[in-house]
């Protein structure tokens, strides 16, 4: 089976027609607690800044003034368990949904997850979610075709742990391209395996690289956050109308794009705010 590089040529159309802020969708993000909102956040700012219409960041009571003191477009939302989130999913047009970053890995993460599964929206899963995903049967059970998977080689390898041991060390990008092609065929999920050649892979076999390497290198981007303001990129991606795997895809290109315009001395909180030069040099 064939796999095809991520490319500015391949890129979806990323322009915006005239129209009402909900015609370019709702995301909603969840946040961790107090301390740890600021993964959320920077999720939050990436799904505003690539297009998403209305953003809502979904805290803890206990957050909530810390989020309201960072933030000003992003709406925020008392979601203090899984009940709250439940109600909250009662409207339709929240159309995309992003859990993970510093949410943690206790009981109401957990149940927070669960229910935003089985909502059936598209969303990304993200960081905390991938290892209570991995560590909760039930959890990989209700993955569905809606839903992106952002794991570093870590989270692939406690995802999937016999699919991972073909890629230990630096394996070729044809073995990379295999496992994540058959960690989305086993969870029926887009993967996105996250990597200086990062690896999308659709549950019906279908696969793209992004390959970060020579003019398209960008080593500063190792650096805390960046995973979560990827996250944030296919979840406004998601929240505008892209398929799973497309909003994948574009983000992983615009991730490095970002990194690229902005260069060495790069940190997280960068990266959204490079999207403006980005999207001015593809003429949108």
């Amino acid at each position: 089976m064939s796999t095809h590089l991520i490319t500015r040529d391949s890129l979806p159309d990323l322009g915006k027609a005239a129209g009402h802020k909900f015609d370019y969708g709702h995301a909603l993000v969840l946040s961790g607690g107090p301390g740890r909102t600021g993964a959320a956040r920077m999720a939050a700012r990436a799904a505003l800044r690539v297009g998403a219409g209305l953003v809502t960041l979904g805290v803890p009571p206990a957050a909530q003034m810390e989020v309201a003191a960072q933030v000003t477009a992003i709406m925020i939302k008392r979601i203090g368990d899984a009940q709250a989130l439940g109600d909250m999913l009662q409207d339709n047009r929240l159309n995309a949904l992003c859990a993970g970053p510093a949410l943690g890995l206790d009981d109401r993460a957990a149940d927070l997850v669960r229910v935003l599964l089985h909502s059936g929206r598209n969303c990304v899963l993200d960081a905390d979610a991938l290892t209570l995903i991995a560590r909760d049967r039930a959890l990989m059970q209700a993955l569905h075709g809606g839903c992106v998977l952002t794991p570093h080689g870590g989270e692939f390898a406690r995802l999937f742990p016999d699919i991972a041991e073909t890629v230990q060390g630096d394996a070729p990008i044809a073995v990379k391209a295999d496992a994540t092609r058959k960690a989305a065929a086993r969870s029926g999920a887009v993967v996105l395996l996250k990597g200086s050649e990062t690896v999308v892979a659709h549950p019906g076999g279908v696969c793209t690289v992004h390959s970060a390497t020579g003019d398209r290198a960008a080593p500063w981007l190792a650096t805390a956050g960046a995973g979560d303001v990827l996250a944030g990129l296919i979840t406004g991606l998601l929240a505008r109308g892209l398929a799973p795997a497309e909003a994948a895809k574009a983000a992983t290109w615009l991730h490095v794009s970002c990194a690229l315009h902005f260069g060495p001395g790069l940190i997280a909180e960068d990266l959204p705010d490079c999207l403006p030069a980005v999207f001015r040099d593809l003429a949108l």
